[in-house]
């Protein structure tokens, strides 16, 4: 079963098509050095809640949306191999991210149920 690695941040609205454009290329990227899937998605249906949320975990403000994203792999050791070349690709290191990247979260997941 493929190991995912995901994250939540959240972009403030008058920088999405920024994000737009570095998530493009961080797709390439990702695939080109051997990610099995690369997928960013903007937050449509994720409510406030009143201790946890999506947009609490971020801390978002009014003019931000979440974001939710996550690449796939073949193995943690696969993840490791692929995330040691993405980060030294010389066309990530260029341009200020478009999101304040301390709100960021992020981590590695074992799936254990993929239909």
């Amino acid at each position: 079963m493929p190991y995912v690695d995901g994250f939540v941040l959240a972009v403030p609205k008058a920088k999405i098509e920024a994000y737009k454009a570095m998530a493009a290329l961080g797709g390439k990227v990702w695939m080109e050095h051997g990610a099995l899937s690369y997928v960013e998605t903007f937050a449509d249906d994720v409510p406030y809640g009143e201790l946890t949320s999506f947009p609490r975990a971020v801390q978002a403000k009014d003019d931000e949306v979440v974001v939710f994203s996550w690449a796939t792999y073949e193995s943690r050791e696969h993840r490791d191999t692929v995330m040691a070349k993405v980060m030294a690709d010389e066309r990530l290191k260029d341009g200020d991210m478009p999101f304040d990247g301390k709100r960021m979260i992020y981590g590695g997941f074992q799936s254990f149920i993929a239909l």
